[in-house]
């Protein structure tokens, strides 16, 4: 019986190839942005399941408050940990810190390796949190002595490229040309996807060895570095209420006198372990990768149900809308003694080969469209994990899901008629299965809507942000960054000086990173204007006496520092209304203690924007090389180039290039920045936004589209007559077309007034992460308005049209 119903079901689908159709693109599109998606979830949430007792593990950071605004460390003071580590509610107290040696030789292969990524400082207590395999070495006395280090196998393989793990244990590596430091283990790399992607793991005590020793030895309860880690194992049966109050009593205990004074305040916070993928506000250890967001995770995973809901209306529209057609059939088979129950299998089965052959149509087109999606798809998320057994579930229920929403409701319309009506062709569809696929179409229409002012939107905001004026130079320019080693000055002179015998280039300034970027460096101040005492964070950006000018940095009052290591400030007007003067005048020869001295303002330029529009304009001063004895400041040349063509251009950043290459000889990573580059990466996420957007409303616009074609084509075949007769009395294609049009116009037209407040809701939450924002303009609304009328039009006009033009003597003709 089952093959019988799959027969009938497989002739239904090939009787009505145009409907089929449209119900296997609606649902496919569905399913494929499903399956994508539903990959991307499962590969951000099974981030660091796999270790023990993964719920106690909690990573301390710290939280600022203060008048200025909130802000977020990884990391803490290194006197917390010695201050919990007796803590009867932690069963682990372990703390790391995160320091990049420059360079790591091994002296018997002559091999050297500059600036290796992922190293710190940690102790046992490390590997009694994180469980590894240890491949090679003694796993009871790990990272007890000073000068020894664990690798993993990644790491072991290219420090020591032809031995096994056994016959590393007990080579010597030379950390910064003067650390001698055993290798005692070798351990495997995670298997599973990790955060915690660190390679080399050297012994706690021999950070006493480095320039932090002092630090280490001194525990300065008011030095916080994001580099200084900490995590905690909480015992099964601790109180976390307790646990939290105690972090606040010390935070609050050891917190500095002058921080009380001015209003700021620090909390020690237990971040989640499984959050750590996640939070933005303290990142994560590789930062090339990326930061995944539950955000932009829940919006996508919106998009895909929406789109899923879309096709399954389409289906439920479609079926019921045919239903007068498989009149006689059901009358039949019931007289010939089907039951209803049989009736309904015999649907729900029609429904999953469909759902089936959109479910293969999918797998094949995902393994594609994970490319197309490579903005929002992880790059190391593979196709193969489509077979891993909690998805493999997941796709079966969604089927299952699918094959529910989309029969079921046909099904039970289908399989009530009543059988005598049926043939004696007594049948009425009834009012509530017409205002049913209205309400379905008002629906898919809304959606559509919504997506299409979401897009238009988010793209004018996007606009904004690219086109806003920063208040400061951004086009033509760029920036050259030397080797992260070099600590010293003379090589970056002797660079800049090449470059002045290049005529295309306009200016030179050797500084920091450029007026814009990601890096910060801060320091908190005091001054006392004559009314009261100040305190305020000061950023700073570092840069020659040429730096101002090179950006074209605007100044309200005052001057330029003298020359590039005298101690003077020249701040911007934030900092100028934080220290509470009206006039920029009135900041000059003003004194700011920084503690340690203090420093005259000899200038005050107009604000710019430090980061993305996102943010608020912060106090900032721009300085000189004020530490160049010790270290320099200065780690780039900024270049601002004259007008000239492209080729012009190209052949002077390939001199520039050249000329960087003279000067570092033994230097392979050669960093050029182009400054509206970096200014278009702050946009990154934005981007992402409305990239998902585009794609949303098309697919949207798509599969609505479709399923109002399906309806106009039953309709008008169903009026077919209708229109013969209206002819034949004098109506014109224009005047049929109207009445026909008419009816989906209306609710599209419905679709919009819902869609519109909707829209405006999302988009304005949406903007309230931005300190500087476009307007929610009115001519928005109306394009996506036209632009969907527009749509619906051409695509009802499609079937009206050609069913107008028919000769009625053909429409009238009986049967």
């Amino acid at each position: 019986m089952i093959k019988t119903y799959f027969k009938i079901a497989w002739r239904n689908i090939m009787k009505h190839k145009v409907f089929s159709l449209i119900n296997i693109v609606g649902l496919t599109i569905g399913l494929c942005a499903s399956f994508i998606i539903g990959l991307m979830v499962y590969y951000d949430f099974t981030f660091d399941n796999f270790h023990e007792d993964t719920d106690r593990i909690y990573r301390v950071v710290t939280d600022f408050d203060s008048p200025e605004g909130q802000f977020y460390n990884p990391g803490v003071s290194t006197a917390l940990e010695t201050a919990i580590e007796d803590n009867s509610s932690f069963e682990i107290v372990n703390g790391f810190y995160v320091l990049r040696p420059f360079k790591v030789e091994n002296k018997v292969n002559q091999t050297e390796f500059k600036w290796p990524s992922f190293v710190i400082y940690a102790n046992a207590s490390y590997f009694d949190m994180f469980k590894y395999k240890f491949l090679a070495g003694n796993e009871n006395t790990i990272l007890s002595n000073p000068n020894e280090v664990i690798l993993t196998e990644n790491r072991a393989k290219e420090y020591f490229p032809n031995l096994k793990p056994s016959e590393i244990i007990g080579k010597t590596l030379v950390y910064n040309d003067s650390l001698n430091i055993n290798v005692t283990g070798v351990v495997e790399n995670f298997k599973s996807r990790t955060d915690f992607v660190f390679e080399e793991f050297i012994s706690h005590p021999t950070i006493l060895q480095t320039r932090l020793r002092e630090t280490f030895i001194e525990r300065n309860w008011n030095s916080t570095n994001s580099n200084s880690q900490l995590f905690v194992k909480v015992k099964e049966n601790a109180d976390l209420n307790k646990v939290k109050k105690e972090l606040h009593e010390l935070a609050e205990a050891n917190s500095d006198e002058d921080s009380k004074k001015y209003g700021q305040t620090r909390e020690f916070v237990m971040q989640p372990l499984r959050d750590i993928h996640f939070n933005e506000d303290y990142g994560i250890y590789d930062w090339e990768k990326g930061m995944a967001s539950k955000v932009l995770l829940r919006n996508l995973v919106l998009v895909a149900i929406f789109l899923l809901l879309l096709g399954c209306i389409n289906f439920i529209n479609l079926n019921t809308a045919q239903a007068t057609q498989r009149a006689k059939e059901i009358g039949i088979r019931k007289t010939l003694g089907s039951s209803r129950k049989q009736l309904i299998w015999q649907f729900m089965g029609e429904t999953f080969i469909l759902v089936l052959i959109s479910a293969i149509l999918s797998v094949v087109m995902t393994r594609w469209l994970i490319k197309v999606f490579s903005d929002f798809v992880p790059s190391d998320l593979e196709f193969s994990l489509l077979a891993e057994p909690l998805i493999l579930l997941g796709i079966i229920l969604l089927l299952v899901l699918v094959t529910f929403l989309s029969g079921f409701y046909p099904a039970l319309v289908l399989s009530k008629f009543n059988t005598v009506s049926v043939l004696k062709n007594h049948l009425g569809i009834g009012d509530k299965k017409v205002g049913l696929r209205k309400f379905l179409t008002v629906f898919q229409f809304t959606i559509a809507q919504i997506f299409i002012i979401g897009t238009l939107l988010v793209g004018k905001q996007i606009n904004f942000l690219l086109s806003k004026d920063m208040g400061f130079k951004t086009e033509a320019i760029v920036s050259v960054f030397s080797p992260r080693s070099e600590g010293e000055l003379s090589k970056k002179e002797i660079y800049a000086q090449k470059l002045k015998s290049i005529p295309q280039i306009k200016s030179i300034s050797l500084g920091g990173m450029p007026p814009a970027s990601f890096n910060t460096n801060s320091s908190t101040t005091t001054l006392n204007n004559g009314n009261s005492e100040v305190q305020s964070d000061l950023q700073f950006i570092f840069g020659d006496t040429q730096y101002q000018e090179l950006f074209e940095l605007e100044l309200l009052a005052g001057r330029v520092y003298r020359n590039d290591t005298i101690q003077e400030l020249v701040i911007n007007e934030a900092a100028l209304k934080a220290y509470g003067f009206s006039q920029p005048k009135e900041a000059l020869g003003a004194m700011v203690d920084f503690g340690d001295r203090k420093v005259p303002i000899v200038g005050v330029m107009a604000d710019f924007h430090q980061r993305s529009l996102r943010s608020d304009i912060k106090p900032m001063a721009l300085v000189g090389d004020w530490y160049r004895k010790d270290f320099t400041q200065f780690r780039a040349v900024h270049i601002a180039f004259n007008n000239s063509s492209s080729e012009e251009l190209k052949s002077t950043l390939n001199t520039i290039e050249s000329l960087y290459k003279q000067v570092y000889t033994e230097v392979e990573d050669y960093r050029i920045e182009f400054m509206d580059e970096s200014i278009a990466k702050f946009y990154d996420r934005e981007k992402k936004v409305s990239k998902l957007l585009n794609w949303a409303t098309g697919l949207s616009i798509l599969i609505s589209c479709l399923g109002l074609l399906g309806l106009v084509i039953y309709t008008t075949n169903r009026r077919i007559k209708e229109i013969g007769v209206r002819k034949v009395l004098g109506a014109s294609i224009l005047q049929i077309n109207t009445l026909l049009c008419k009816e989906f116009l209306v609710l599209v037209a419905i679709a919009f007034v819902i869609a519109a407040p909707l829209a405006w809701y999302g988009i304005n939450e949406w903007l309230q992460d931005f300190a500087f924002k476009t307007t929610m303009s009115f001519w928005v609304f109306l394009i996506s308005g036209l632009s969907m009328i527009v749509f619906a039009l051409l695509v009802i006009s499609i079937k009206t049209l050609r069913a107008a033009s028919v000769n009625p003597v053909s429409s009238l003709r009986s049967e």
